[in-house]
Order: structure tokens, then sequence, then C-alpha cells
């Protein structure tokens, strides 16, 4: 990247770009763009939110979807301070809020490590967000007093134990990145008696061509694959699910064919 430049103010900001729509990022989060040096962004993030940034600013792709290309963490973390030090202001952008399965905090720690000045703006989550612009609240007043907020896949690749967990309490349980994981995440749900609870799957959460597919535990598998859901998808578990305006037309349809 060349030498490093005198007088360079070197610092980062960690920015939440929220769940896809980019309308949903915030005042806080336009400011800082329009005054980085440098964007890095990831797959989860729309491209559309790099014309806050100066028409001079470096923009760098890094990946991070599942099944693309990208740079592993340790790359983006050097990266990160590369361009920090020989350009200045680095905004790390991220799908979602940047501590919300987002490894905010390794780029944050990494970055103390050089010394060098971190700020963090908050995104929209979409483990709230999505279900929010569905109109399904994660929790209501006499249905739900609480919400889980987990990984489908850990780093390991395996299904994380706080779904088996989760789905014997009467919380709210959305699952990210779970799509893949999912005829395993009904079978934890049905082992736990909860064949009949409401369930949602949305894809692309708050983007143009979001899809949702609503049913319950037992047949939520077969919906998806019958729509043709991909990734991203949000997995959502719970009563309050049936607050959806398609929920009750499900409810008249199984009531027509009993």
């Amino acid at each position: 990247m060349g030498e490093q430049r005198l007088n360079v103010e070197s610092r980062i900001t960690l920015l939440g770009a929220g769940p896809g729509d980019p309308d949903l990022l915030t005042l806080k989060g336009v400011k800082a763009l329009q005054t980085a040096d440098v964007v890095l962004y990831d797959a989860l993030t729309n491209e559309t939110l790099l014309e806050h940034a100066p028409e001079a600013a470096i923009k760098v792709y890094v990946g991070k979807r599942s099944g693309e290309h990208s740079y592993p963490q340790d790359t983006i973390n050097k990266l990160m301070i590369d361009y920090a030090l020989n350009y200045g202001h680095v905004v790390r952008l991220k799908g979602g809020d940047p501590f919300v399965f987002g490894r905010g905090y390794e780029e944050l720690d990494y970055a103390a490590s050089y010394s060098i000045p971190v700020s963090v703006i908050p995104g929209i989550s979409s483990s709230i967000g999505v279900p929010g612009l569905q109109q399904i609240p994660v929790t209501h007043r006499g249905m739900s007093e609480s919400f889980w907020v987990i990984t489908g896949t850990t780093t390991s690749g395996e299904v994380s134990a706080d779904i088996y967990q989760a789905a014997q309490s009467n919380a709210t349980v959305v699952v990210l990145m779970g799509l893949k994981k999912l005829p395993k995440i009904v079978e934890i749900f049905k082992a736990a008696g909860k064949h009949h609870l409401p369930t949602a799957v949305v894809q692309n959460g708050s983007a143009e061509d979001e899809r949702l597919v609503v049913g319950v535990v037992e047949t939520i598998e077969s919906l998806a694959q019958q729509e043709n859901i991909k990734a991203p998808a949000l997995l959502i578990f719970g009563e309050v699910v049936s607050l959806h305006p398609s929920f009750k037309n499900l409810i008249k349809q199984y009531a027509s064919i009993a």
C-alpha cells in the first residue's frame, strides 16, 4: 500500500449497516461514511450505502458470506490496520449490528493492540428489525416475556447448544444464519413438544426482494422448500408469530381441513 503518509490521523469506526434496507442506516452512520478515507464492507451490506462516502475514498469488498470467496477474519483485521495507518479514517461497514454475530469485538480488540482508536456505531440488528418490519413483535404482553437470539451454526459447524435450551422455554427464539440447519432445529423443537408452535422464515429481510413463509414447526421445513427460500434468512419460533395476519389465514385453513 506504499509508505505511510505524514500527518495521517489513524482511526477506525465499526459501523452497523442494519438489515439490508439502506434507509435503515443511522444518521450517525451516514456522518461516519461521509468522513471515510477507506470503507471495508462485507456481503451483507447494501452497496448503495457506499454513495455516502466521498468519491475519492477507497472502497474494499471483503466478502464474509457463506459459500463465496471471502477474506479470512485475520486478513480483514490486518487490512483494517494497514489502511488506517496509511490513509486515516477506516469505516468497517458490517451488516446488522457489529456486536450481534458480527465479530465486531475481535476487530476492536485487534485495533486496540495497535493503539488505534475505535468508535462503534450500532446498527439495527436483523434479529429485532426484521421481525418488527413484518409486524411480529419479539415480545408481547401475555405471550412472550423475553427473546433469544441464537446463531444457527457455530464455529464447529454444529447447531448451537443454546437452541436446545431455548426450545424448552416460552421465549421467542430468533435464529440467524440457520436456514441450512432448519431440519435439525425443527427436530429439536419437536423433541420439546413444540410441533404446533408458530414459526416464520424471512429471506432477505428489509430488502426489496424480501420473502416470508409462515407456518408451524411441523410444516415450516416443507413450506420453506416449496417457496424455494434461500439464505440469508432469519428463523422466528414463538407464539408471537401467530400475530402475523397470514397466520390467522392458516388457522382458518387448518379449521376447514379438520
